[in-house]
């Protein structure tokens, strides 16, 4: 049976808002929420909110990483 290697994801995804933080952080600097998960898929990175489609059809008011589905 071949030996199945997973590899930690970088970051981890508020569960509240799905903004992309290293595994050390404790709370969101978004939304304030201590609850996190590792079970997330698809990053999108936004810069511009007030330009951005992508911002408006996720509800991103601020500009950063965030994962576009949890619970993988």
């Amino acid at each position: 049976m071949p030996v199945r290697r997973t590899r930690l994801k970088p970051f981890k995804a508020c569960t509240k808002c799905k903004y992309l933080v290293p595994h050390e952080v404790g709370k969101c600097p978004i939304c304030g929420s201590e609850s996190f998960t590792d079970e997330w898929s698809g990053m999108v990175i936004i810069i511009d909110v007030d330009k951005s489609e992508i911002a408006k059809m996720l509800n991103i008011k601020v500009p950063g990483r965030y994962a576009i589905k949890l619970g993988v």
